[in-house]
């Protein structure tokens, strides 16, 4: 079902931070938002970010699915919303990802279940990445 032929897009993004201030960031396409760090400050910090990018690509990805499984017609909203649980030891990161699907239409619970496996198991650009081992290759200019 992961059989995929998605066009190139530009993808990236980068951040740019003075000596004061929050970062700006932005997309390769040119997109831009501005990084917030307070607990109180509306906007996004980069675990907002995190969180979005995984959302987002959930239900874009149960979207392809449902069309895959000629059923699209039958759907009427597809909401992924996802919150974290920071690890308490080790380094600083995620350790769990609570991801809660809710997948409105005229469709039963096992067609929901299939199209939300498939989103999350076999389709997602970003959960397939946050479950492997991306390599890191960074390099440093002043």
């Amino acid at each position: 079902m992961a059989d995929l032929k998605a066009r190139p897009r530009p993808t990236g993004a980068t951040a740019v931070l003075g000596r004061t201030g929050f970062p700006h960031v932005t997309s390769a396409t040119k997109g831009e938002i501005d990084i917030v760090t307070a607990p109180s400050q509306p906007g996004f910090n980069p675990l907002d970010l995190l969180y979005s990018s995984l959302s987002a690509c959930l239900v874009l990805s149960a979207r392809i699915a449902a069309s895959q499984m000629g059923i699209l017609d039958k759907i009427s909203e597809i909401t992924a919303e996802v919150t974290g649980e920071k690890a308490t030891e080790g380094l600083s990161r995620v350790a769990k990802f609570n991801i809660a699907f809710s997948i409105k239409g005229d469709i039963d619970e096992e067609t929901r279940q299939k199209i939300a496996h498939a989103a999350e198991e076999e389709i997602c650009t970003v959960s397939n990445t946050i479950r492997g081992n991306p390599e890191f290759s960074t390099t440093i200019s002043g």
